[in-house]
């Protein structure tokens, strides 16, 4: 065998024995890494957020009895022979300039029931009112004709809230009355009256013209009902108040004439 040969044989031979390296650098088996997401914690539910607890109203008190009658004390005469007018609701840039134009021409006052809303809204015309002569009462805020069953606290603030509208448009204006809506009237609330300083103002003679019945039924019902001292009940204002209008140009003159149209007293 030639010698180069037989030195490939031999070198053959050795890495045949070797197994072409050291067998402690065989690769060693790669172990599959778990996934992020199997080795992970699993992530806690979140916990449902809190809802506002909704705190419930206390209830409301208790509205009194509506009363079988009217208490006693009440002002349901003019205080002299004439006739007083009176107008509820107002005042309202519609009716009030219509009533009080028809008040001048006949050269008479009325008193004028003011509803505290409306005095807020309509300043210029209270102002009016009483630039010409004519009386106040108050009305209530907003015509709260269960304004006597409520808690006394609560008759006290409305007829205060009433009376501060009518004084920032009126500054200084004698409020002397009070009228409650409706007539509902309770002791617990002419107590409250009396303690303010105004005097509970009823009437004699409603032709309910908040019904809107035709002008010639209003007149009809005053004329037959009113007589000397008498307190007739009108609305300048709460709704269409035309028929009023109508019949307080028959009614005026002629309730001067016959009686005489007086301030309350």
């Amino acid at each position: 065998m030639r010698p180069r040969t037989l030195l490939a044989f031999a070198l053959g031979l050795v890495l045949l024995v070797t197994g072409c390296g050291d067998p402690g650098n065989t690769p060693e088996k790669v172990t599959a890494q778990p996934s992020a997401s199997a080795t992970a914690e699993p992530s806690p539910t979140p916990s449902p957020k809190p809802r506002p607890t909704r705190t419930t109203p206390p209830p409301k008190p208790k509205l009194r009895p509506v009363p079988k009658k009217l208490p006693p004390g009440l002002h349901r005469a003019s205080g002299s022979p004439g006739v007083a007018l009176t107008f509820d609701d107002g005042p309202d840039p519609r009716y009030t300039p219509q009533i009080l134009a028809q008040l001048r021409a006949a050269r008479v006052t009325a008193t004028f029931c003011v509803v505290g809303r409306q005095a807020r809204r309509y300043p210029q015309l209270v102002a009016q009112i009483v630039r010409e002569g004519h009386q106040l009462c108050n009305h209530s805020w907003h015509h709260d004709v269960d304004l006597g069953r409520r808690p006394v606290a609560e008759i006290r603030a409305d007829l205060e809230r009433t009376n501060r509208a009518i004084h920032a448009a009126a500054p200084g204006a004698p409020i002397t009355w009070f009228r409650q809506p409706g007539g509902r009237w309770t002791a617990e609330e002419l107590t409250v009256v009396r303690q303010l300083g105004l005097r509970p103002l009823h009437w004699s003679v409603d032709p309910q013209d908040w019904d809107h019945p035709p002008a010639k039924t209003i007149i009809k019902r005053v004329e037959s009902a009113t007589h000397h001292g008498s307190v007739v009940l009108m609305h300048d204002a709460g709704g269409d108040r035309t028929q009023t209008m109508a019949a307080c140009r028959h009614l005026i003159p002629d309730l001067k004439r016959r009686y005489g149209i007086v301030r309350l007293r």
